[in-house]
């Protein structure tokens, strides 16, 4: 077997150096999106209908059953930074997967059991009548509640810390033709994601409202059962990252220590004596050497060499944490560079979760009848961005791509921060409408004398449809922003960070939902003294002022995306990126 079929650094599921044909590709990767596509078939539609069984089953306040979806998906991404620290240094990706998929099929059991026991719930009551008194539930049932929903938050967090970087890691990013399909992966995990989630936007938003919650959660644990399967029969075929062994995170850490500790040194004028160990010694690892770069120079002071004379006259091996190697300097630069784009996306996950939140509320309110006969349930109107996308993506990633890379000689047609700067102003331009659109939905309820109607029974002469408009517009904004997000941390990473690189991401997202909790409840403490006891207050969402929140949330996305523009301007991309050719980012 020659030796340029093996791949370096991957291996296979018994520890043997991957093979080139035998292991990896497009067709291993396929394993990968089938998976994600089934997780998200399980869990997508808890994610906009979660809010509806807080409020109308276990009877929280709408604001607050707003606040504990937003705090479960923000505690979902933000533990996903641990999940892929112990991936990448420990337990292995596919590993974390398999872990991950497992916990969630213990939650969503656990919430069928109590979804379909009656005593596991509070007694049923009408939620929208003001002189109806509703038991919120307590006690053993709130902890059997809220233990399956941080299991589930545990368990998402396994799978979305590992499973899109395992699916990177069947290309070799030093192959120009798998370099342009690992693109075209991240292209299609976003399809994979869609066509999950219009499963679970239909059938399981569908059987959760028309057959019950216990089938809903039923099904939703088939899904991740099936998920679970064609992950491990995909085992013997997978690319598997070797595991680093030290963890790459210390060894960021330990250039911000030995700096602090180095910086009354004085730098050299010439970079080249800045410390970095013979290339030839580690052939082996070559693609790990990065050339210094005249930025953050004060990171530079961790590798100022002094010479270090041990006991027996002998030079005495580098201390870590006050020595390091340059291309430990330059991976902490591309990690600290990246943080001001990272912070910039915090916000149009703040929009995000009102989608998912107070726009599913809006729904309830309208008329959902697409026939005489069929009714379309309000927390099924994601579909429609997410049915954009899945017949976008395949027009982006085999028309535009190509396309555009032939006039910008990009392999990915554009920037990822240009597609990143794209769904930034698309998401300010998503909240802008959903105000004007409250504000026409307000007014239908006005005009018909309808402020104080029970939504389940009362519904608005106004079609729910109208909705898609702020639907339609953010799923654009999801398809450049997020997925451009995932490539752009992934392709900039060190290579023992490419998991916690995909949790740049998902972390940048937990801040969002969190913002969103914390941002809900200043808005209502500031507007106490309005005559519904704050914007966003109480159950009865006609009487609330949600297109000033709307508004709000849109003027601070258009600030957010001039603040994005400078950070994006100041960027310079890792040179070793095979995307991009020169260093200074093209916004």
């Amino acid at each position: 077997m020659e030796k340029r079929e093996l791949v370096e650094g991957k291996v296979d599921w018994k520890g043997r150096t991957a093979v080139r044909g035998k292991q990896g590709g497009t067709r291993t990767a396929l394993f990968v999106l089938a998976t994600f596509a089934f997780e998200n078939v399980a869990t997508l539609a808890l994610s906009v209908n979660l809010t509806t069984y807080f409020n109308g089953v276990m009877h929280f306040e709408l604001a607050d059953a707003a606040n504990e979806l937003t705090n479960y998906l923000g505690t979902s991404y933000i533990l996903s930074i641990l999940a892929a620290v112990l991936a990448d240094s420990y337990i292995g990706r596919y590993k974390a997967v398999l872990i991950g998929g497992f916990l969630e099929l213990v939650a969503l059991a656990l919430f069928a059991i109590q979804a379909h026991y009656p005593s596991l719930k509070p007694p049923p009551c009408d939620v929208f009548e003001p002189t109806s008194h509703c038991e919120k539930i307590g006690g053993g049932s709130a902890v059997l509640l809220f233990v399956a929903l941080y299991f589930l938050a545990v368990g998402s967090a396994g799978v979305k810390a590992a499973l899109p970087s395992h699916g990177a890691d069947q290309y070799d990013e030093k192959d120009p033709k798998e370099a342009k399909q690992m693109s075209s992966f991240f292209n299609f995990l976003l399809l994979a994601v869609c066509g999950g989630g219009a499963v679970s936007l239909t059938l399981i938003v569908w059987i959760q409202d028309h057959k019950g919650w216990d089938w809903g959660f039923g099904v939703s644990s088939i899904a991740v059962l099936f998920a679970f399967i064609i992950f491990t029969v995909g085992l013997p075929m997978y690319r598997i990252q070797v595991i680093q062994g030290t963890t790459a995170i210390t060894e960021i850490i330990q250039v911000y220590v030995a700096a602090i500790r180095n910086r009354k040194l004085e730098l050299p004028e010439d970079p080249t004596e800045l410390y970095e160990i013979d290339h030839d010694k580690e052939a082996a690892i070559e693609e790990d050497f990065l050339p210094h770069r005249d930025i953050f120079r004060f990171l530079d002071k961790a590798a100022i060499q002094s010479t270090s004379i041990g006991k027996y006259g002998k030079l005495e091996a580098p201390n870590p944490w006050k020595l390091c190697r340059v291309t430990q300097v330059e991976n902490a630069k591309v990690i600290l560079g990246v943080l001001p784009i990272f912070c910039c996306t915090i916000i149009m996950t703040l929009c995000l979760a009102q989608l998912q939140t107070f726009s599913v509320q809006q729904g309830l309110t309208m008329d959902t009848s697409v026939t005489k006969s069929f009714h379309i349930p309000p927390a099924s109107l994601p579909i429609i961005p997410v049915m954009f996308i899945i017949f976008t993506v395949p027009v982006y990633d085999r028309i535009f791509v190509p396309f555009a890379r032939k006039i910008t000689g990009i392999p990915t047609g554009i920037t990822h921060l240009q597609r990143i700067g794209v769904g930034l102003i698309l998401s300010f331009i998503s909240m802008a409408v959903a105000g004007f659109l409250e504000v026409k939905r307000k007014g239908v309820a006005r005009d018909h004398d309808m402020l104080d109607a029970i939504p389940v029974t009362q519904p608005l002469p106004m079609s729910t449809f109208w909705l898609s408009f702020q639907y339609f517009i953010f799923g654009i904004a999801d398809l450049f922003t997020y997925v451009g997000l995932l490539e752009f941390f992934y392709s900039e990473a060190p290579a023992g960070l490419k998991s916690v690189s995909s949790c740049f991401l998902w972390s940048s997202m937990a801040l969002g939902y969190f913002f969103s909790t914390i941002l809900v409840k200043i808005v209502n403490a500031s507007t106490k003294n309005s005559k519904s006891g704050g914007w966003l207050a109480g159950n009865n969402i006609n009487r609330n002022h949600l297109n000033l929140f709307y508004w709000l949330l849109s003027l601070v996305s258009l600030f957010n995306f001039f603040i994005y523009l400078f950070a994006a301007k100041r960027y310079k991309y890792r040179p070793t990126n095979p995307v991009l050719t020169n260093e200074k980012a093209k916004v």
